[in-house]
């Protein structure tokens, strides 16, 4: 409902027939103009539509006639005039107001505009830092504003249902201390404090765990967090994460309240029912099946084994036996009927593309009426092939690719073929959300950089109480507390049940190679804190721009973020990172090396 002093405008968008014969004043852009000689054809728009306005110049003085013909594209107009009917014929069925037209008795350029810098009607050709660079041009594209309107109804319906369950908005702060678990922070140096530096939060993770600690049972925050890391089609320098924490709860109680939030904004914001609850699957399972912990299970491309079914005496595979790796393979529907000259064109890109994740080449099987085409028909006999057809099966048409190396090597090389085919052969089924908990995480994964074993979540998730005996002596085999939710192959957020006792968080320290010193210097309240009767906890934190992403339909979360940065990190809109004053450093006690000081011109 539009407040008082707002009445006198009529949305570009709301006009009908049954507003014939009114008066109306509109305001907005001039989307459109056609000059028809003694008639001046404009669509003016505004955030809620596009009307049409006719404007007959014999109606108007020299003067108004003049300025009416100079008039350009995206100036700003104000108009008073009579709603009418269009004539017959003319209705436009794509516009809203598609059946009237309004009848410009006056007219206002509020702000005559330049030519463009940048046209938003071109977005899908243009250059993406030139969008950014003019970002309120890009964003007055209804698709952009629909964009950022539907994110605000999401978060609006999320924060209806979480407080209906009882959970508190709670701020955390936004200068934190720096702990060197995880991304690499931003630091913002002290000018009180000279010579020290608070950090920009990665996440609110232990002022969350602070919270429940203090006696709230339930928490939630939209938060801003940020993360000195490269960038990604769903990642961003910045960005927003649904942050929820609970106290006494268990995994169960934190995926029915996250099941909830889906099931809700789902069936309020795109009208779709989703059946709770969830599939869920263990990480053994998504990594065998899928090569990823977070699997597109909207299509098949399963991984299957077939090293049982490979002699070993083969020469091409020794080395594969001997150093006790894999071969597993998958199968792509159809595509062995693509013409010989593409079928040729995909194997080669394909044996180029997994050198990229340390496999050394990828075999291929096709099935054809004519006949059964593979490198392997040169060490198998008919028969022996034949089975790693039934085990994969395989039908005509079908093609089969398979990759032998270390586990590792083959299951992250075969979960990328998966997804690259999927994507370039239409192999995805459009419109479908296939939502999917990942549970039963290793507790730690091995850093070959690093070589020491590193928290695969964070340093604060707890162990299956069946390893809380021997978790810190046995890594490799301790599975944490922890479950991802995945949306068609995006990892949508991430949580654990966490540690609540101080002996236990000290071991973890340990077990990761954390030092006394270094837990005294970044985690001693933590530690201290949960020896005052910190309950059981836990929580998840979901990526909100991410989701929004998913929801809205696009592949990239910069067009559902109002003012994003650029891959390297650069915000064009306005310039930054940039230089600062000399004094502003000497303030801060700070001096740039010369080898990166770069002059100020004004």
């Amino acid at each position: 409902m539009r407040v008082e002093f707002m009445k006198k405008r009529t949305d570009c968008g709301c006009l009908r027939v049954s507003d014939v014969s009114k008066e109306v004043i509109l305001q907005g852009w001039a989307h459109s103009i056609r000059d028809h000689g003694s008639t001046i054809f404009i669509d003016i728009r505004d955030h809620y539509g596009i009307t049409q306005l006719v404007a007959e110049l014999s109606k108007f003085n020299e003067q108004e006639q003049k300025e009416i013909k100079s008039l350009s594209r995206e100036s700003v107009i104000e108009i008073k005039g009579i709603v009418k009917k269009r004539p017959e014929g003319t209705t436009n069925e794509n516009l809203a107001t598609g059946e009237i037209e309004v009848e410009v008795k006056t007219i206002r350029i509020l702000n005559a505009c330049e030519t463009l810098p940048y046209n938003w009607q071109d977005y899908q050709t243009s250059e993406i830092f030139s969008r950014l660079r003019y970002r309120y041009i890009d964003l007055r594209n209804p698709r952009f504003q629909k964009n950022i309107e539907t994110r605000s109804r999401i978060a609006s319906e999320i924060r209806k249902y979480l407080e209906e369950l009882g959970f508190l908005e709670i701020e955390t702060p936004m200068l934190t201390k720096s702990t060197p678990e995880g991304a690499r922070d931003y630091l913002v140096p002290s000018r009180i404090h000279k010579g020290k530096f608070y950090a920009l939060p990665q996440s609110p993770q232990l002022y969350k765990q602070m919270l429940m600690i203090s006696g709230f049972d339930k928490y939630y925050q939209f938060a801003r967090c940020l993360r000195d890391e490269d960038l990604r089609i769903d990642r961003q320098p910045e960005f927003t994460q649904i942050d929820l924490e609970m106290a006494f709860i268990d995994q169960d109680d934190i995926i029915s309240v996250v099941e909830g939030i889906m099931v809700r904004i789902f069936d309020k914001i795109l009208n779709v029912k989703l059946q709770a609850p969830f599939p869920r699957m263990s990480y053994k399972e998504a990594m065998s099946r899928y090569g990823t912990d977070k699997p597109d299970t909207r299509y098949g491309l399963e991984i299957e084994d077939i090293m049982d079914l490979i002699p070993k005496d083969i020469p091409i595979f020794k080395d594969i036996f001997e150093s006790k790796g894999c071969i597993k393979a998958i199968k792509a529907d159809g595509l062995a009927n693509l013409s010989k000259k593409k079928l040729e064109k995909l194997i080669s890109q394909l044996r180029r593309f997994v050198r990229n994740y340390k496999a050394k080449d990828i075999g291929h099987i096709t099935i054809k009426s004519d006949k059964i085409k593979s490198p392997l028909t040169r060490f198998l006999d008919e028969k022996q092939i034949q089975k790693i057809i039934k085990r994969m099966d395989a039908r005509e048409g079908d093609l089969i690719l398979f990759v032998g190396a270390e586990e590792k090597i083959v299951l992250r090389t075969l979960g990328e073929v998966r997804t690259k085919l999927a994507r370039e052969h239409d192999l995805i089924p459009q419109d479908k959300f296939n939502f999917l908990w990942v549970i039963d995480f290793p507790l730690f994964e091995w850093d070959e950089d690093e070589e020491r074993w590193v928290a695969m979540h964070h340093p604060f998730t707890s162990c299956k109480k069946e390893f809380i005996n021997n978790f810190d002596t046995n890594q490799a085999e301790a599975i944490a507390n922890a479950y991802d939710i995945v949306l068609n192959g995006f990892e949508l957020g991430g949580g654990s049940i966490r540690i609540n006792k101080p002996e236990i968080q000290e071991r973890m320290f340990k077990a990761l190679g954390i030092d006394e010193k270094t837990v005294q210097r970044n985690f001693s309240f933590l530690v201290e804190a949960l020896k005052y009767g910190a309950p059981p906890h836990g929580g998840l934190a979901i990526g909100f721009d991410r989701l929004v992403m998913l929801m809205v339909g696009e592949d990239n979360i910069r067009e559902v973020i109002a003012f994003p940065k650029t891959k390297s990190a650069i915000l064009p809109l306005g310039g930054a990172p940039s230089i600062v004053d000399d004094s502003q450093l000497e303030e801060l006690g700070i001096e740039i090396k010369p080898e990166y000081k770069i002059q100020n011109i004004s």
